[in-house]
């Protein structure tokens, strides 16, 4: 889509010169009885598909490994632009990862969303994580117990992320990876298109927002 060449054509080429993708490591998950159990808060993506901005956030985080250590990057992205709007990093994984990243998407949104889903992490369950979440006007809304794939948004970038992000080693300081996290999100929301959206995700906003004015 970026080149505006066919699929035909490209494939020619990438055969030609022996190129092939990075293939997408596909994770299977099993059900289990327990896992379907009911919980404390509604899962909203099971009721509903936004069709504007800012009525569902989903979040997560993940571990990046880095040089024998690892460092955790808390997210939180709107269902339907597909944008990134918050983000923390941290050498821990606890409620102030998450609830960083919660401030920060409603920073930039400059509101609140109606709804955040997550899983039902422990950061994500804490009293003071709900406390923040309802002072933004914010519902909370969670997958049921060990089910990832009920947060699938979140999985697949932060599988993306990490695919195209390569050996993170290669970076001599934390503050050298830090950066680069920092680009690489801003590339992905303003640059990189979206095979779903078919454009980057601000632009797919600003196109929402023309659409609706």
């Amino acid at each position: 889509m970026h080149l505006k060449l066919n699929r035909k054509r490209i494939l020619r080429v990438m055969n030609k010169f022996g190129l092939k993708p990075l293939r997408h490591r596909r994770t299977l998950f099993k059900k289990r009885d327990w896992e379907t159990k009911d919980i404390d808060y509604v899962n909203i993506l099971k009721l509903l598909c936004p069709i504007r901005e800012n009525i569902v956030w989903v979040s997560d985080f993940t571990y990046i490994k880095y040089r024998g250590r690892f460092i955790y990057l808390a997210s939180v992205q709107d269902f339907y632009t597909r944008e990134v709007l918050g983000m923390s990093i941290s050498r821990f994984h606890n409620r102030h990862l998450v609830e960083d990243a919660l401030n920060d998407a409603v920073k930039k949104a400059g509101c609140g969303a109606k709804y955040i889903h997550s899983d039902q992490g422990s950061e994500y369950r804490s009293q003071d994580y709900q406390t923040l979440a309802k002072s933004h006007g914010i519902t909370i809304s969670m997958s049921d117990k060990g089910s990832p794939w009920q947060n699938g948004q979140m999985e697949s970038y932060f599988g993306r992320f990490k695919e195209e992000s390569g050996d993170l080693n290669r970076f001599e300081s934390l503050p050298e990876l830090v950066e680069y996290i920092y680009q690489q999100v801003y590339y992905y929301n303003n640059k990189r298109i979206h095979t779903t959206l078919k454009m980057a995700p601000v632009q797919f906003k600003q196109e929402a927002r023309r659409k609706l004015s």
